[in-house]
């Protein structure tokens, strides 16, 4: 899987930008809000990404912050909601506005996404909302600001690290959670793999 790509930006729109990661295009999906965030085209970004693998096609997205990828992880893990629907939710509220929507039950402030209805707005609030409550880090979770998009961030906690790398495995969001779920932050990134993969029955 690819977890994240540094290069020259290409092309960007407001939904997809192309990069150029050592002789090689690559044409990754975007939120609005990553969109606002990249720098001048021509100069270096980093974008977080998740690889989606459709019926006839494999797609990649790209996030300005790991904490955006988090939080699309968690939307396209709803039933019926694609990567489409999740960009659009992400293109309307920043991470922390979203979590917070979720977390008071806001239907109204849900369905002011483009493409969601009120039956959507209320399955996302109620198959969300026991998630990111263990998600609490993205209640306060940064936005970059325009044209701005760091190379790096801050160092993300072991944990962080550990759910990650399972998501780039190819584990649901609610497998990782349950296989690190009651383990300690303070402990090393390979010890909680080991652990997690231990949980999930497969060989460390």
């Amino acid at each position: 899987m690819i977890a994240q790509l540094h290069g020259i930006l290409l092309e960007a729109t407001l939904s997809v930008a192309v990069l150029d990661v050592s002789g090689i295009g690559f044409e990754v999906g975007i939120s609005g809000m990553t969109a606002a965030s990249l720098p001048p085209l021509g100069e270096e970004v980093r974008l977080y990404t998740r690889m989606r693998i459709g019926n006839d096609a494999v797609a990649l997205f790209g996030f300005a912050t790991v904490e955006e990828r988090t939080m699309f992880d968690r939307l396209v893990a709803v039933s019926s909601v694609g990567p489409r629907l999740a960009l659009a939710v992400l293109s309307k509220y920043s991470v922390s506005q979203i979590y917070s929507i979720v977390m008071a039950e806001d239907i109204t402030g849900m369905s002011a996404v483009p493409g969601v209805g009120k039956k959507t707005a209320q399955r996302l609030i109620l198959e969300l909302k026991g998630t990111l409550a263990k998600d609490h880090g993205l209640a306060a979770a940064d936005v970059p600001a325009a044209g701005q998009l760091p190379l790096s961030r801050a160092a993300s906690s072991p944990l962080d690290d550990a759910r990650a790398a399972l998501l780039s495995m190819g584990f649901s969001p609610q497998e990782t959670d349950l296989a690190l779920d009651g383990y300690d932050e303070g402990m090393r990134v390979e010890d909680l793999l080991a652990a997690a993969l231990k949980r999930l029955g497969m060989d460390a």
